[in-house]
C-alpha cells in the first residue's frame, strides 16, 4: 500500500514536472517576442515574500516600442535599456502585471507610459528617463501600487495630487531629480508610506512639519542635498521613524532640535558633513538609538563633554576618517552603558583618556589605529591588566611623539614607560593658523589639549591681555573647553591670539593670526596714519596705535610729524596721548608726504607715512550777464585813467624836486667838508655834475659818465 503510494507521488510529480515544462516551452516558443527571454523566476513582493513568477526580459534590445505579442499571463515584464518614449495600448491586456520595469529609456512623460487599467501592479520602475513633471492624477489608476522607483530624471515640478490614488504605497524614491521644494501635500495620499528616498535634490531647504503626514514612515533618506541646517520641527510626525541619514550634506552643527522630535530613532547617518565639533548635549535622550555615524567629516576636530548623554540603546559608534579630529573629552560620554563598539582609526588623535573607557562599561572593542598617538601618560592605561577591551589591529598602532619612540609599535613603548605625568599638548588641528574674517562677525577659536593632570586653558589677547572662563568682557568670552569667542570683531582686534594649555608639568601654546577684512594690525602695520581733511593751505591727520607686542607694554614716549617738499622741512613733537595734528601754512597744490614716527621704552621704532596733496587756490569771477560785464569794464577803465594822470603828475613833481634837492646837497657837501668830494666819491659827485649838465642843456642825449668798478671807495 505505501508502495502504491509512493508510485503515485512520483507520477504526480512527473506530470507537474512535464505541464511546467511545457508551459514554459509555450512561453518560450509560441507566445515569447523576438530576442527576448520568458521563463518563469523567482520574485520577491515588497514585503520580500518569495514567489515564482511568469516573467518576460526584452532588456537592453534598443527596443523602440513594446512588443505586441505578449502573454496576458505576464507578471513581470523588463524592458529596461531600451529607447521606448512612448505606449499605445501595448500594456492593456497584461491584466496579471504585477511588477514593469521601464527604467533607462526615453520618456518625458508619465501619462505616455500608458498605465490605465494596471490594476494588479505593485512595482513600478522609471528611472533613469527624461520625466521633467508630474502633475495631478498622474498614476491614479495604480490602486495596488506598493514601490514607485522615479528617481535619475528630470523632474522639477510635481502637483499636490500627483500621488493621489497610492495608498497603498510603501517606497517612493524621487532622489536625483531637480526639485527645489518638499510639499508636505504630496504625502496627504500616501498615508502608508515606509521608505521615502529624497535625497541629491537641489532643493532650498527643508520646512517645518515638510513629512507630518507620514507616520507610518520608518526610513527617511536626505543625503546629497547641500542642507545647512534642519529646523526644529523639520521632523515633526516621524514617531515612527527607525532610520534617517543626512549623508554628504554642508550642515555644520547636529541638528539637535529637530532629533529630538524624532522618538523612535534607531539609526542616525551623518557622514560627510562638515561639522565642527560634537558639542554638549548634541545627542541626548535619543533613548533609542542603536548605532550612530560621524564618518569623513573634513572640519570635525572635537567631541566634547557629555557630547553623547543618556543614551541606553546605542551600541555603535563609528567616527572615522576625520582628518582634523584629534581631540575627544575624558567626559564626552555619560549614560552610554550599552556601547559596545567605539570606532575611532584614521582620525588625527593623539590618544583617548582611560577615563573615556572607563565610562563605557559594556565596551567590548575599540579601534584607534591609524592615529598620531603619543605615547606618554595619556594612554599608559592600554598596557593595564584591568581592561578586557579588544583593540583591532594592534600592530598598526604606531607612536608619532615624543620624538624617541616615533615609528616604535604602542605596546613595545608603553611597557618601558610608566609615568603617570605629562606636558600638556594642544591638538594641532584645533583651530587654524591663520583667519581673514569679516568686520562685525562673531569669531570662535577652538583650543583643546590632552595631559595628565588635565590642563588648564586660557587665551592672550594681541594687546596682552588673558582671557580665562572667570573674565568679563562684552568682547570677549572663554568656555570651559577652550572655545575662545570674539563678539563684533573690529579691524582694531586683529593681530596675533595664543592659546595656553597648563598644568603642573608645563604648558604649550599655540597662535592664530586673524586679519579682518583683509587688515592686519600687527608688526609692522602696528602704527598708521590717516588723512582727515585736507584744505588749500592745510592738512589734518590722525594715527591710530595697535600694540601687539606681548613681553612688555608698548608706551608713547613721542611722536616726530615730518613735512617733505622741495621748498621747506616741518618737524613737530605731539604728546603721546594726541592722535591728530593739523598741519598749516601749507603750499596750495603742492605734493606732501607726512611720517609718523613712534620710539617705545625699548627704543624700538615704528614708522607710518601717507602721501597727500593740498588743494587748489583758484581765484574765480563770476559774470552774470552782458551788461553787468560793460559796466565793470567801463570802471576798470576809468580807474585805469584817473591812475594814469596821477602818475604822470607824481612824476613831472618828483623832477622838479629832485633838480633843487640835487643842487641844494652839493652846496652843503662843499661848505661843511674839506675834502674834495670828487675825492672822497667821484661817482656820486660825477652823476649830480651830470645831472645838472642835462638840466642846463636839456638835451637827452648826453652820455652818463661811466662807473669805475675796478676800484673800491669807502666813506668813512
Amino acid at each position: 500500500m505505501a508502495r502504491m503510494s509512493f508510485v503515485i507521488a512520483a507520477c504526480q510529480l512527473v506530470l507537474g514536472l512535464l505541464m511546467t515544462s511545457l508551459t514554459e516551452s509555450s512561453i518560450q516558443n509560441s507566445e515569447c517576442p523576438q530576442l527576448c527571454v520568458c521563463e518563469i523566476r523567482p520574485w520577491f513582493t515588497p514585503q520580500s515574500t518569495y514567489r515564482e513568477a511568469t516573467t518576460v526580459d526584452c532588456n537592453d534590445l534598443r527596443l523602440t516600442r513594446i512588443p505586441s505579442n505578449l502573454s496576458s499571463d505576464t507578471q513581470v515584464l523588463l524592458l529596461q535599456s531600451n529607447n521606448i518614449a512612448k505606449t499605445v495600448d501595448e500594456l492593456q491586456q497584461l491584466f496579471n502585471l504585477t511588477e514593469l520595469d521601464f527604467s533607462q529609456n526615453n520618456f518625458t512623460n508619465i501619462k505616455e507610459v500608458g498605465l490605465a487599467n494596471l490594476t494588479q501592479l505593485t512595482t513600478l520602475h522609471l528611472e533613469e528617463n527624461q520625466i521633467t513633471e508630474m502633475t495631478d492624477y498622474c498614476l491614479q489608476d495604480l490602486s495596488n501600487l506598493q514601490e514607485l522607483y522615479i528617481n535619475h530624471n528630470q523632474i522639477s515640478t510635481i502637483s499636490a495630487h500627483a500621488f493621489a490614488g497610492l495608498k497603498n504605497l510603501l517606497r517612493l524614491h524621487l532622489n536625483s531629480n531637480k526639485l527645489k521644494v518638499i510639499d508636505s501635500r504630496w504625502f496627504d495620499s500616501t498615508p502608508n508610506l515606509e521608505i521615502l528616498m529624497i535625497g541629491e535634490n537641489p532643493v532650498i531647504g527643508i520646512l517645518d512639519m515638510n513629512f507630518k503626514p507620514l507616520a507610518n514612515l520608518r526610513s527617511l533618506v536626505l543625503a546629497g542635498m547641500y542642507l545647512t541646517d534642519i529646523p526644529g520641527n523639520a521632523l515633526v510626525g516621524l514617531d515612527s521613524l527607525e532610520s534617517l541619514s543626512f549623508y554628504d550634506n554642508k550642515l555644520v552643527k547636529v541638528p539637535q532640535l529637530a532629533l529630538q522630535k524624532v522618538p523612535n530613532l534607531k539609526f542616525l547617518d551623518l557622514n560627510k558633513n562638515p561639522i565642527h565639533k560634537i558639542q554638549e548635549g548634541d545627542f541626548k535622550n535619543m533613548l533609542r538609538l542603536k548605532e550612530l555615524g560621524i564618518n569623513n567629516m573634513g572640519e570635525l576636530v572635537s567631541v566634547d563633554r557629555y557630547a553623547l548623554d543618556n543614551l541606553p540603546e546605542l551600541t555603535k559608534l563609528e567616527a572615522t576618517n576625520n582628518p582634523k579630529l584629534s581631540y575627544i573629552h575624558r567626559l564626552a560620554f555619560r549614560s552610554v552603558p550599552a556601547l559596545e563598539s567605539l570606532m575611532l582609526n584614521n582620525n588625527a588623535l593623539n590618544a583617548i583618556y582611560q577615563k573615556t573607557v572607563e565610562s563605557l562599561p559594556n565596551l567590548r572593542e575599540i579601534s584607534i589605529h591609524s592615529n598620531p598617538l603619543r605615547c606618554d601618560c595619556v594612554i599608559h592605561w592600554i598596557n593595564s591588566n584591568k581592561t578586557n577591551i579588544r583593540f583591532m589591529e594592534p600592530l598598526s598602532m604606531f607612536c608619532a611623539m615624543p620624538p624617541e619612540y616615533k615609528g616604535h609599535q604602542v605596546k613595545e613603548v608603553l611597557i618601558q614607560d610608566s609615568s603617570e605625568q605629562c606636558l600638556p599638548m594642544i591638538s594641532h588641528d584645533s583651530f587654524p593658523n591663520r583667519l581673514n574674517v569679516d568686520i562685525g562677525t562673531t569669531v570662535f577659536l577652538d583650543c583643546r589639549a590632552m595631559a595628565e593632570p588635565e590642563p588648564e586653558i586660557y587665551w592672550v589677547t594681541p594687546i596682552g591681555n588673558k582671557i580665562t572662563v572667570e573674565t568679563l568682557s562684552d568682547k570677549y568670552k572663554l568656555s570651559s573647553e577652550g572655545t575662545l569667542e570674539i563678539s563684533n570683531i573690529q579691524i582694531e582686534d586683529s593681530g596675533r591670539y595664543t592659546c595656553v594649555a597648563q598644568n603642573v608639568q608645563g604648558a604649550d601654546t599655540r597662535v592664530a593670526t586673524i586679519k579682518v577684512n583683509g587688515t592686519l594690525l600687527d608688526g609692522t602695520q602696528v602704527l598708521k596714519i590717516y588723512v582727515k581733511q585736507t584744505e588749500s593751505h592745510s592738512i589734518l591727520v590722525s594715527w591710530k596705535v595697535n600694540s601687539n607686542v606681548m613681553t612688555s607694554n608698548l608706551k608713547w614716549s613721542s611722536a616726530t610729524m615730518k613735512i617733505d617738499n622741495p621748498h621747506i622741512t616741518y618737524t613737530a613733537r605731539v604728546p603721546v596721548d594726541v592722535h591728530e595734528y593739523n598741519l598749516t601754512h601749507l603750499q596750495p597744490s603742492t605734493d606732501y608726504e607726512v611720517c609718523l614716527t613712534v620710539s617705545n621704552i625699548h627704543q624700538q621704532t615704528q614708522k607710518s607715512c601717507v602721501n597727500v596733496t593740498t588743494k587748489n587756490a583758484a581765484f574765480a569771477v563770476d559774470i552774470s550777464d552782458q551788461e553787468t560785464s560793460t559796466a565793470l569794464a567801463a570802471v576798470m577803465g576809468s580807474m585805469f585813467a584817473v591812475i594814469s594822470l596821477a602818475s604822470i603828475a607824481v612824476y613831472f613833481a618828483k623832477r622838479f624836486k629832485r633838480k633843487n634837492y640835487h643842487h641844494s646837497l652839493k652846496k652843503y657837501m662843499q661848505k661843511t667838508s674839506s675834502i674834495p668830494l670828487n675825492e672822497l666819491y667821484p661817482p656820486l659827485i660825477n652823476l649830480w655834475e651830470g645831472d645838472s649838465e642835462k638840466d642846463k642843456d636839456g638835451s637827452a642825449d648826453t652820455k652818463p659818465t661811466q662807473v669805475d668798478t675796478s676800484r673800491s671807495y669807502y666813506m668813512w
